[in-house]
């Protein structure tokens, strides 16, 4: 018989603990994404989905460069090279996101040359509206999706409003990016480029600089960079076959 709250709920509490106890006995060696599905017997979206809430809540932490639990996942194996280039073209940090529901959560990061420390991070999820990556996705959908709002603000510059965020999000189509001006974290500005692979696109690329380093000059060169890697990931990922239907 089912016991009360039913079986699903205790399949999940016993492979969130079975999970953790596999990561525990392998002490400081990496695993990825697909090797605890297969040892756990479980599908990788659902790996992956577990994995994520647990990284939200401290259990569990990515190696150095954030994409331990990530490398079976086919697009962040296309991106990531390209991340790479970006970061070492422009010196500054650079974020792939994926839009989920109202949020987005951090798939990949490569740190500014300059060690810029933002709140970003893998495995973090922020709402849509507060920076770069969110509102770049936004932007490729009708405003009718939107919220009603109003919406939590991180900074005094966060959009609360429907009317705003849409009146940004037009904005935005015409420019062909986004721009978060210390909406998302005070002090920062991101650069966001949805990544048109996916039909509407699901991830997005950001480059974040401190506003202390931004000139009108550098500002231009950043557009420019992550245009032209937009151009090369999209191209990248058609040459391997078009839509990755990954979950």
């Amino acid at each position: 018989m089912s016991e009360p709250g039913g079986v699903r709920e205790v399949k999940s509490a016993a492979r969130t603990v079975e999970l953790l106890e596999l990561l525990a006995a392998r002490g400081d060696r990496p695993a990825r994404l697909q090797e605890l599905a297969d040892r756990l017997g479980v599908p990788r979206s659902s790996m992956y989905a577990l994995l994520q809430t647990l990284i939200a809540h401290g259990w569990v932490r990515t190696d150095i460069t954030g994409t331990t639990y990530l490398d079976s996942d086919p697009r962040v194996r296309v991106v990531r090279p390209y991340l790479d280039e970006a970061s070492q073209a422009l010196g500054e940090t650079i974020h792939l996101g994926r839009l989920d529901g109202r949020d987005v959560a951090y798939l990949a990061t490569r740190e500014s040359h300059e060690y810029l420390r933002t709140i970003s991070r893998v495995g973090r999820r922020l709402p849509a509206h507060v920076g770069a990556l969110g509102k770049a996705l936004l932007a490729e959908r009708p405003d009718a999706e939107l919220p009603a709002g109003p919406y939590e603000a991180a900074t005094p510059n966060t959009h609360t409003s429907r009317d705003a965020l849409a009146a940004d999000l037009a904005s935005i189509r015409a420019r062909g990016y986004s721009i978060d001006r210390e909406e998302g974290v005070a002090g920062i500005v991101g650069f966001g480029f949805a990544l048109r692979y996916d039909n509407p696109p699901l991830d997005a690329i950001s480059c974040s600089v401190p506003v202390a380093r931004l000139t009108p000059g550098h500002e231009g060169r950043i557009v420019a960079v992550m245009r032209e890697i937009r151009a090369k990931i999209e191209g990248a990922s058609a040459a391997a076959g078009g839509a990755v239907h990954w979950r």
